[in-house]
């Protein structure tokens, strides 16, 4: 039996595909206000969204208004001045007849119904809480921790934004109104990807920056506009503890900060450490007053702060225990009332008047095992610290969710919002029960696979007053409130760009002796291989314990990649999208860079080699 291939396109030039042939009929036809084209889902991945093109004798402001199914439910934005009129609609609704209208600057409104079927899932909404006037038309953007894909849902808990492609980790708002996202090309298990998506709200990818070490977890848009990315040395022994500046309009690379040059590994273990995962950072902010980085050390229970020039460690905000002597100096020493240390936290940021938020996950509450607090009776919060730098004081000044108990326990992701004094998002995304209901020690991932289930609790407060609840039954990394429209005219047409480099993949050195068999690869492996222009991946089955190399073969010159058949729980998955539910089904990607030529895929099982059949162009 062969082995399965597919090529799979890069977004980008498929949607310069659909928007060409979009545009084409646009031009061959007599498209009016009365009678405009619309293209529903026209960049592929937004299937709540429509393009409507028009062309009107005058230059006029044209105002599009999707009618919700409340009055106060309405999206309405005003497009600037044009002859020809290329709109996105946003804000749709999934099985419904939706009604949107097209006004002119003064003119006579169109009407016109784009009625749209089962493409998304409204039940992964439980409930909401909140008001139209304090919502208005914002949406809560929620990114993927599991199964569920990007969903945006509205003051009425009803879903008007939804990506189908897997983009995951976190998503912010540029300052010029596009989302940057972590791309949906997974490099290296468990979901370090190919890099970061620049796209609009319609969907349309501009840019996508790819990333050496691929990126994880959080991105950051820098006063000038580049853009620090979290990442690592894929050919390191260790993940998780680099960042790198990404410039904006090439990709390259303009800075890399390795946090082996701070912190020496092993120092300030927290329960999740490994060896390998001895940070686990899971979130990047530049504090422009002081000219430094704060990075989020999941596994050190620590956030740590550095000069952005220098990379020399400043302070350190987390329990200072387990960490040696000559490390104290950084830590901070708690005063006022009602302090508590912080373990495991997310999404650590810098508010104007420089105290420090982050989301507390409190998973563990100690650094030691012995004191170890189970789920059950655990919490988690978002809390803000004030630090004093001279004095090297810090007191806790606000936490929301610790009262709420193991109702909002997240042992992972989650983060919190600064919108004003006051005005704070905090976002549980992680909670997690077991089979029997109860809170579960297992991550959230973890526990569906054993038969519990997962949540998500998203709360604002203004001045400690809850104005808006949001809970799903599923996990999601991050919350941010958006809303679907910018200024100004909200998509721009032109082919996207493919930016920066991905790093040659860790290859094995060691020759292992193997029978050359000729016989295809075992039927019972379930072999199959996805093609893309930068990368490979290949998807097989094996037994645990397995010995097993995927071979490039091109003449005499060999390249070898060892695929891992041994599983264990890892104890940080912040994104569980690529998990598979069989843990002997493995998969491993191959960058193409440093490959050059035509390659025959071999299999090693133990001391046998087996072909594929399928050939890589490189």
């Amino acid at each position: 039996m062969s082995v399965e291939y597919k090529r799979i396109e890069h977004w980008i030039p498929l949607q310069k595909e659909a928007e060409e042939k979009m545009l084409a009929e646009f031009e061959s036809g007599d498209y009016t206000v009365e009678n405009p084209l619309v293209k529903v889902n026209a960049y592929l991945i937004n299937p709540l969204s429509a393009v409507v093109l028009f062309k009107t004798k005058e230059e006029t402001a044209v105002t599009i208004r999707v009618r919700g199914k409340t009055k106060a439910a309405d999206i309405v934005h005003t497009f600037p001045k044009a002859k020809t009129h290329i709109l996105p609609v946003l804000g749709l609704y999934a099985n419904y007849n939706n009604t949107v209208e097209i006004t002119p600057y003064r003119g006579k409104t169109t009407s016109i119904q784009i009625e749209l079927g089962d493409v998304c899932d409204q039940s992964v909404v439980e409930y909401i809480e909140t008001t139209p006037e304090y919502f208005q038309d914002n949406i809560m953007l929620l990114t993927p921790a599991g199964s569920e894909k990007s969903i945006g849902v509205d003051f009425a808990g009803d879903i008007r934004f939804h990506l189908t492609a897997l983009c995951v980790f976190d998503a912010k708002r540029l300052k010029n109104g596009n989302l940057l996202i972590g791309t949906d090309r997974l490099i290296k298990l468990p979901y370090y990807m190919s890099g970061l998506y620049e796209m609009s709200m319609v969907g349309k990818i501009y840019k996508e920056y790819r990333v050496p070490g691929a990126y994880h977890h959080d991105e950051f848009e820098m006063p000038d506009g580049n853009i620090l990315c979290l990442t690592e040395d894929l050919r390191s022994e260790t993940v998780e503890d680099m960042c790198v500046l990404l410039d904006r309009q090439t990709g390259e690379i303009l800075k890399t900060w390795d946090y082996k040059k701070f912190l020496t590994p092993g120092e300030g273990q927290g329960l999740s450490y490994t060896d390998e995962d001895w940070f686990h950072n899971n979130a990047v902010w530049y504090d422009e007053n002081t000219n430094s980085l704060t990075f989020s050390g999941r596994h050190i229970d620590s956030m740590v702060n550095i000069d952005f020039d220098s990379g020399e460690l400043n302070w350190i905000i987390g329990d200072p225990e387990t960490w040696p002597e000559h490390m104290q100096k950084y830590f901070f020493k708690p005063v006022g009332n009602n302090f508590e240390w912080q373990y495991e936290q997310h999404a650590n940021l810098i508010t104007p008047n420089g105290d420090v938020m982050c989301f507390d996950n409190h998973h563990n509450s100690t650094k030691v095992e012995a004191k170890k607090v189970l789920a059950h009776n655990n919490y988690s919060r978002g809390v803000r610290y004030k630090i004093n730098t001279e004095d090297m004081t810090i007191e806790q000044v606000w936490q929301y969710g610790k009262d709420r108990g193991a109702e909002f326990f997240s042992p992972y992701i989650c983060n919190v919002e600064y919108y004003n004094e006051g005005h704070y998002l905090v976002h549980s995304g992680g909670i997690a029960y077991d089979q029997d209901g109860q809170p579960s020690e297992a991550l959230g991932a973890y526990a569906v696979q054993t038969g519990g289930r997962q949540e998500a609790i998203t709360v604002e407060v203004v001045n400690n007053v809850k104005m808006f609840e949001l809970k799903t039954n599923s996990n999601f990394y991050r919350a941010e409130k958006v809303k679907l429209y910018t200024q100004g005219n909200n998509l721009e047409l032109g082919e996207g760009q493919i930016l920066g480099s991905m790093g040659v993949t860790l290859e094995f050195d060691t020759e292992i002796p193997a029978e050359a068999t000729g016989e295809m690869l075992p039927e019972d492996c379930n072999a199959r291989v996805e093609d893309e222009m930068d990368k490979f991946t290949f998807f097989s089955r094996f037994m645990k314990g397995d010995l097993v190399m995927l071979m490039l073969e091109n003449g005499d010159e060999v390249h070898r990649y060892y695929i891992s058949t041994t599983s264990q729980p890892a104890k940080a998955m912040c994104c569980g999208s690529f998990l598979d539910s069989d843990d002997r089904n493995t998969r491993i990607g191959i960058n193409k860079a440093g490959l050059n030529g035509t390659y025959d895929i071999r299999v090693i099982i133990n001391d046998k080699k087996y072909e594929t059949g399928i050939k890589i162009e490189c």
